[in-house]
């Protein structure tokens, strides 16, 4: 089987910062781009080749769950992690008592004066489970992983949405939402 995974991170690019590197046009509503426009831009101002079994293979095979398409696919988008202006039309949902948030060492100093901020993104992405975030974090360097108190967060007038692809997204998290964290050395289960 072809290894997309280049090919896959352009088009998490070009989807979700910088449409405009290839002249591809995203609907704010949704932040759906059109399948034949991305492909057809794709092959004219990169160089990858792409084609319509291989963009389903790459949606259908990726493990990060990045892209949907619509009912017929005709329009693609990525599922979250945007650092351009769109609305995904999320609802806003009750989230799980306790969520996750892996990350590496190097931000903890950053974090406990901040909390977990959005930075170029549009929402801080959170993991219902300790396995997520530790993959999360271990992308970013030494790992290291936060409880966070979403239950209490929700309760005080925090939005949380759910992706279909797992992942919970809100604004901001404070730090006095930020207890039980922990380094992965250590047992906290």
């Amino acid at each position: 089987m072809p290894d997309y995974s280049e090919i896959s991170r352009f088009i998490a690019l070009v989807l979700r910062h910088k449409p405009q590197q290839i002249g591809l046009s995203i609907d704010y509503n949704g932040a759906w781009a059109d399948v034949g426009e991305l492909i057809s831009k794709i092959n004219s101002h990169s160089r990858f080749r792409l084609d319509m079994p291989t963009l389903e293979n790459i949606v259908a095979t990726d493990d990060k769950h990045r892209y949907s398409f619509n009912d017929d696919k005709s329009k693609i988008r990525a599922n979250h992690g945007h650092s351009i202006n769109v609305s995904i039309g999320y609802v806003p949902q009750i989230p799980p008592e306790i969520l996750y948030h892996g990350t590496a060492e190097r931000f903890l100093e950053s974090i406990y004066a901040q909390g977990l901020r959005k930075m170029s993104r549009l929402y801080v992405h959170l993991s219902a489970d300790v396995e997520t975030a530790r993959k999360v974090a271990l992308r970013h360097g030494k790992p290291f992983i936060f409880k966070v108190l979403a239950g209490e967060m929700s309760k005080q007038g925090y939005e949380f949405y759910h992706a279909e692809t797992g992942v919970w997204l809100t604004e901001c998290v404070h730090v006095q939402f930020l207890v039980g964290f922990v380094s992965l050395r250590d047992s906290f289960l």
